[in-house]
């Protein structure tokens, strides 16, 4: 048992018996009351947002997690198979844990996967991929003035607005939290 001087964001708790990620961690202090912290916490079973507090001092269950990371080797149904590169074992993964950020995903990435006693309870691709444009519009001269952007097709068969100076060929960065083209790459 741990107490709550120990958690901060990004701990992993059991709370009510589920397992919850701390998002928001803010320590309470008003005029004439006890001090308490303020929690937002989200419960990774069901994916939803949880606001509670905690007295100081008070012993809360935290829990032990094992991030590794793993190589991306392909889809299969509703799960992704990895490879752990150290020991070569082959695991699969629920897609829902990686998100949105599953669509982004090209065979050999390194994925971080957090484990509770060999059981995956949170997944996150690479924060940013690069990725090659397989077929849009073809970009015109000038075009680099306006805002106004265009879908393209990237090798992973998903689609990006990127803007209008972007040709097929072209390698863009992409920010797999919210599938947003973010830069050329060159």
């Amino acid at each position: 048992m741990a107490s709550t001087q120990d958690i901060g964001v990004g701990s992993i708790i059991r709370f009510n018996g589920e397992l919850c990620s701390i998002l928001e961690f803010q320590h309470r202090t008003p005029g004439n009351l006890r001090a308490f912290y303020q929690a937002k916490m989200r419960n990774l079973k069901t994916g939803k947002l949880v606001e509670t507090r905690f007295r100081s001092g008070e012993t809360v269950d935290l829990a032990r997690v094992e991030f590794k990371k793993l190589q991306y080797i392909y889809p299969e149904g509703d799960f992704i198979v990895c490879m752990d590169n150290e020991t070569y074992e082959q695991v699969h993964i629920p897609a829902v844990l990686f998100g949105k950020g599953a669509q982004f995903l090209k065979e050999g990435m390194e994925v971080s996967v957090a484990f509770e006693s060999d059981m995956a309870i949170l997944a996150e691709p690479p924060t940013f991929v690069e990725l090659e444009i397989i077929y849009t519009e073809p970009g015109v001269k000038g075009d680099t003035a306006t805002n106004t952007t265009k879908v393209a097709k990237v090798e992973t068969g998903n689609e990006v607005n990127v803007p209008l100076f972007v040709n097929q060929g072209d390698k863009i960065k992409i920010d797999t939290r919210t599938g947003a083209y973010c830069e050329r790459v060159k």
